[in-house]
């Protein structure tokens, strides 16, 4: 059985949206597995702690002043870490506005950043553009804009109203229960900024979105990455990274 280290995933924001980031890393040591030629068997997945704990809302902690969700990530990590892990996963886009915050409060354990991981994965595809769909609070942030430019990768944005829809599917949609009404307002905006950008690339920067949104209406070739997918691959290489 190959030799692997401990890793660990910050959940809980939403909890369908952990424990989906859950499938995808399985998903991801196996396909290591079978890329190295090892038997995929119980045995060799690698010791791996999910961490799911209410955690207050990022958006309205960073645009209406709400309560901050520090305290609970920090819960959270603090968890995994006395599990023994070495890297941590934040299965949450918009909780990376207190990674460098959390990161200084825990230098003994690896916080992987989804934006780094996934600006690094789309310049490696040689995608020249992708339209950007997120929470307003990601938005705000800046860093997927900022972390694509860097790499000469353009980044469309929907308009304000789109903005308030994304957020509809998400709140009213996917974290009520609502998969049907996320899909309706997810692809509505998908297929409107492939229309008017000409981009047949989107970036679904919501660990909720991919949960409701499979594809785009009138566009099947449009291309969807998972932000979550690329960084639950990233922490399945810190896993078997042993040596």
């Amino acid at each position: 059985m190959p030799d692997t280290r401990k890793v660990g995933i910050l959940g809980g924001m939403g909890p369908a949206a952990g424990a989906d980031f859950l499938r995808l890393f399985v998903g991801a040591c196996e396909a290591r597995l079978r890329a190295s030629g090892s038997p995929v068997s119980d045995q060799a997945f690698p010791e791996h702690w999910l961490a799911q704990l209410p955690v207050p809302d990022r958006t309205l902690a960073l645009l209406e002043d709400g309560p901050s969700p520090f305290e609970g990530m920090t819960s959270g990590i603090e968890g995994l870490r006395s599990h023994g892990v070495a890297s941590i996963a934040i299965a949450c886009n918009t909780a990376h506005a207190w990674h460098a915050k959390l990161q200084r409060s825990h230098p003994d354990v690896e916080l992987l950043h989804i934006v780094e991981e996934t600006a690094k994965y789309l310049a490696a595809q040689r995608i020249e553009a992708v339209c950007l769909l997120a929470t307003q609070g990601t938005y705000s942030l800046g860093f997927y804009q900022a972390a694509l430019a860097e790499r000469g990768i353009a980044c469309h944005l929907p308009t304000e109203p789109e903005r308030a829809q994304v957020m509809r599917g998400i709140r009213d949609g996917v974290k009520a229960g609502d998969l049907g009404l996320a899909t309706r307002l997810f692809a509505e905006v998908a297929r409107r900024m492939v229309e008017r950008h000409g981009c047949d690339s989107l970036l679904l920067a919501c660990t909720e979105i991919p949960l409701a949104l499979h594809g785009v209406p009138g566009h099947a070739g449009a291309r969807l990455v998972d932000p979550a997918d690329v960084l639950a691959r990233a922490l399945a290489g810190r896993a078997y990274a042993v040596g």
